[in-house]
C-alpha cells in the first residue's frame, strides 16, 4: 500500500525560551546544519549559542506565533487536511526538528498499512541543510524502525513548470494594484562551503558567478544554483525587466562566507539609493515561517523604512494555496498511479 509523509523544517513547541532552547539545540547540532566535528559543534552550540540565542529568538517566535500555534506547523497542517480531500491515499505530516517527529509521521503511515512511501520534502531547492538532512534522517528511521518500507522521493521541484506557475501567480497577485520599483527574491542563506561539498564533481562550484551558469550535473545538489535558476523562471514567466529583480540571500550565522549577495545589506542598499517601494518574495520557504515573517516582514521592513524607503511589501509563501494544493495532489497522484516499487 502506498502512502505519502510531507516534511517541513519544524519549529519549537512554544515561544518560550525553554521550547526554543530544546528545538535550536535540535537544529544546531545537526551536522548538516553546521558542519563541524563534532566536539567542535558541540562547543560551539552547547558552550556558546545556547547560553543566549533561546531568549533572543523567543522574543522574535512571540512576535509571529498564532492563537492556533506556531505558524509553519498551522500553515503544514492546512495544506495536509487540504490535500487529503483530494487525494485517496495516506497521508501525514513530519517535522525535521521538533513536532510532530518524522518518526511518528512514518508510524502513522506503518500503522495503516503503508509500506512505499513517498517522502515530500517541503523546499524547492535541494540542500544539504534541508533536503539532505530529511533524507538521511528518513532513512536512518526505516532502517531502524520501519524495515518493511520503501521510499520514494519527490525530486527538488524548483524549476517544475506547475511550481513556477504558482510561485509566479502569486507574486502577481499579491502586487495586483502595488507601486513597487525593485522585487527583490530573497532565499535562506547556506555557507558557501556547503555549496562545494554538495557538488558531485568536485570540480565545477567555483562560486564565481559563471558555474552556476554553466550546464553541469553538478546543478542536481547545488542549492546556490537553483535558487538563481528559481528567480530566472519566475521573472521570464513575469516578464520582468532584468534591472527591477536581484536574488539575495538571508539568515548567516556565525563568521564563515555565505551565499552572496546578502538580503539585509541589499536592502539598506536599496533605501540609501533611493529606491522608495519595493517588494520581496521568499522562494526557498512553502510556509510562512519564523524568517519570511519575522526576519523579513518586521525587521527587513524596518530597516527599508528607516534607510530611507517608504514601503517594502512582503509576500507571502505559497503556503496552503488551493493552486498549489492541487499541483501538490496531482504529483501525490501521478506517483500513486505508478509502477509499484519492486522488492
Amino acid at each position: 500500500m502506498k502512502g505519502v509523509l510531507l516534511v517541513n523544517l519544524g519549529s519549537p513547541e512554544s515561544p518560550d525560551p525553554k521550547d526554543v532552547k530544546v528545538y535550536l539545540d535540535e537544529f544546531l547540532m545537526d551536522q548538516r546544519v553546521i558542519d563541524l566535528p563534532s566536539f567542535l559543534r558541540t562547543i560551539l552550540v552547547r558552550g556558546i549559542i545556547l547560553n543566549t540565542r533561546p531568549k533572543r529568538s523567543a522574543k522574535a517566535y512571540k512576535k509571529i506565533w498564532w492563537d492556533e500555534g506556531s505558524p509553519l506547523i498551522v500553515l503544514s497542517k492546512r495544506l495536509l487536511q487540504k490535500m487529503e480531500e483530494k487525494v485517496q491515499l495516506p497521508l501525514a505530516l513530519g517535522m525535521r526538528y521538533g513536532k510532530p517527529a518524522i518518526q511518528k509521521g512514518l508510524q502513522e503511515l506503518a500503522d495503516k498499512g503503508v509500506t512505499e512511501v513517498l517522502l515530500v520534502p517541503l523546499y524547492p531547492q535541494f540542500a544539504m541543510a534541508t533536503t539532505e538532512t530529511i533524507l538521511v534522517l528518513a532513512e536512518s528511521l526505516r532502517q531502524e524502525s520501519f524495515p518493511q518500507m520503501e521510499f520514494t522521493t519527490l525530486p527538488s521541484f524548483y524549476n517544475h513548470p506547475d511550481y513556477v506557475r504558482v510561485l509566479s501567480q502569486s507574486i502577481q497577485e499579491s502586487l495586483q494594484d502595488k507601486q513597487w520599483e525593485h522585487l527583490i527574491f530573497s532565499y535562506h542563506g547556506v555557507p558557501e562551503r556547503h555549496i562545494r561539498k554538495s557538488d558531485i564533481t568536485k570540480s565545477h562550484c567555483k562560486i564565481d558567478g559563471q558555474c552556476c551558469q554553466t550546464a553541469s550535473p553538478a546543478h542536481q545538489y547545488c542549492y546556490r544554483h537553483q535558487c538563481f535558476e528559481t528567480t530566472r523562471l519566475v521573472a521570464e514567466y513575469l516578464d520582468l525587466a532584468s534591472d527591477r529583480y536581484t536574488t539575495t540571500f538571508q539568515s548567516r550565522l556565525g563568521l564563515d562566507p555565505w551565499l552572496q549577495p546578502y538580503t539585509d545589506k541589499t536592502v539598506a542598499k536599496m533605501a540609501k539609493s533611493g529606491v522608495k517601494k519595493m517588494a520581496i518574495v521568499t522562494p526557498a520557504f512553502v510556509s510562512d515561517c519564523l524568517e519570511t515573517l519575522e526576519e523579513i516582514g518586521m525587521e527587513a521592513v524596518e530597516d527599508f523604512e528607516e534607510k530611507g524607503g517608504e514601503h517594502l511589501h512582503v509576500i507571502p509563501c505559497i503556503n496552503d494555496r488551493e493552486d498549489w494544493v492541487n499541483v501538490m495532489s496531482r504529483w501525490v497522484d501521478e506517483w500513486a498511479m505508478s509502477e509499484p516499487v519492486s522488492s
